[in-house]
Order: C-alpha cells, then sequence, then structure tokens
C-alpha cells in the first residue's frame, strides 16, 4: 500500500511540472508574438510615416493634400495618446481624458480609412471637390486631440511647480533651522536655588556663620594663570 501511494504521489508530481512547463511554455510563445506583434506594427508605421512624408513634400495636388491631411492625423493622435498613457499612471484624473481620446480615435480611424480610399480613387476631380470638407473632419479632430494633449501637459507642469514651491519652502525652514548653532544661554532661573534648599533672594551668610577671614593679597600671586609672577623686591 505504501509503494502505490509513493507511486501515485509521483505520477502526480511527474504530471504536475508537465503541465507546469506546458503553461511556462505557453506564456513564453504568446508573449513573444506579442512582441513581435508590435515590432511589426512599429516597423509598419514608421514605413507609412516616412511614405506619407515623402508624398507631402514631393508631390503636388490632390495626393500630396491626402498625404498631408494623413500624417497631420496621424501625429497628432499618436502624440496625444502617448501622452495620456503616460500622465494617467500618476494622475487618475486624466482617466476620463483617455476614455475620451478612445471615443475621438474612433473617428480618426474612420478619417485615415476615408483618406486612403481617396488616395485609390481614379477620379483625381472628384476628390478635389472633397479636400475642404476632409480639411475640416481633419482639422477638427487634430485640434481636439491637441487640446487634449496640451492640457494634460499643462496641468502635469501645474502640479510640479506647485510641488517644487512647497519643497523649496519645506528647505528654506530647514537651513534656517540649520544656521542657529550660536543660541545665547539662559540666566538661571529663581527657582532654581529653591530647588537646591536654598530660597530666592535669601543668598548670603546666614545667622550663626562666621564671616570670612579679611587676609591681605599675596604679591606674588597672579591675577590670571597665563601671567608671569611677579618678581620679589630686593632691599639694600
Amino acid at each position: 500500500m505504501e509503494a502505490a501511494a509513493i507511486i501515485t504521489i509521483m505520477a502526480l508530481l511527474f504530471f504536475a511540472f508537465v503541465a507546469l512547463g506546458v503553461y511556462a511554455t505557453v506564456k513564453v510563445a504568446r508573449a513573444a508574438k506579442r512582441g513581435v506583434d508590435r515590432t511589426l506594427d512599429q516597423a509598419r508605421r514608421t514605413v507609412e510615416d516616412t511614405t506619407l512624408r515623402a508624398k507631402s513634400f514631393g508631390q503636388a495636388g490632390v495626393a500630396g493634400e491626402l498625404a498631408k491631411m494623413r500624417l497631420s492625423l496621424r501625429t497628432s493622435m499618436r502624440a496625444t495618446q502617448e501622452a495620456l498613457q503616460a500622465g494617467v499612471g500618476e494622475d487618475a484624473s486624466l482617466k476620463e481624458s483617455l476614455d475620451l481620446f478612445h471615443r475621438l480615435s474612433a473617428h480618426g480611424l474612420e478619417l485615415d480609412e476615408d483618406l486612403k480610399r481617396m488616395e485609390r480613387e481614379p477620379d483625381k476631380a472628384w476628390v478635389a471637390g472633397q479636400l475642404p470638407e476632409l480639411a475640416r473632419r481633419t482639422e477638427q479632430i487634430t485640434g481636439s486631440a491637441d487640446a487634449l494633449r496640451r492640457a494634460a501637459r499643462d496641468r502635469a507642469l501645474k502640479f510640479a511647480e506647485d510641488d517644487l514651491s512647497s519643497l523649496s519652502a519645506q528647505i528654506d525652514v530647514e537651513a534656517g533651522a540649520l544656521r542657529h548653532w550660536d543660541v545665547p544661554e539662559t540666566a538661571p532661573e529663581s527657582g532654581a536655588a529653591e530647588e537646591w534648599g536654598s530660597p530666592a533672594g535669601t543668598a548670603g551668610p546666614q545667622a550663626g556663620d562666621e564671616p570670612p577671614a579679611i587676609t591681605a593679597r599675596d604679591p606674588r600671586r597672579t591675577a590670571y594663570p597665563w601671567e608671569k609672577s611677579a618678581r620679589p623686591e630686593t632691599t639694600t
């Protein structure tokens, strides 16, 4: 019975380790796939941005205008998204702004798809007639994205300035306290004598005490320990 129990336990441990290994392998594979997907997406965006820049500067007419709109839209939306995502971790109030940006992104993606279709449209005269409306939509979306991004930046700068001002004030107080190294000694209070058994205001000889003897000062004794001793006078 004991041998069977040991074999059962060993078998369970073996299957547990196998399952754990399979789980870890799947997790690593998924993480690697996500990393590859992010790399491919970034490379694709870089190629698209480079192509749009080349078209916006190298082509005139409808094609150049469409490229400028797409490039302006993508640049503004990406900058705003990065700013809000970076700041929401430190400022929870930006979560609402990020939610609004997600709604704005839906309109931005729709506009980007419309601009792509216009690039493939063979009737360039018809596309030219659509440019004013496309430009209006582009300015409206990028203006809203820019407003969110700038407001988030101004909010972060305001908090940083307030924190710096508070920190500077605290440092000034601490620096002033550190400079108070020469504090004058306070005179003993009147109650000090009472504490040692002598009432205040009654210092001096008490009744029955003998007065100190009055003797002449020794001429050989100096007033201070660092002075030289006086020479004894010589008699002739």
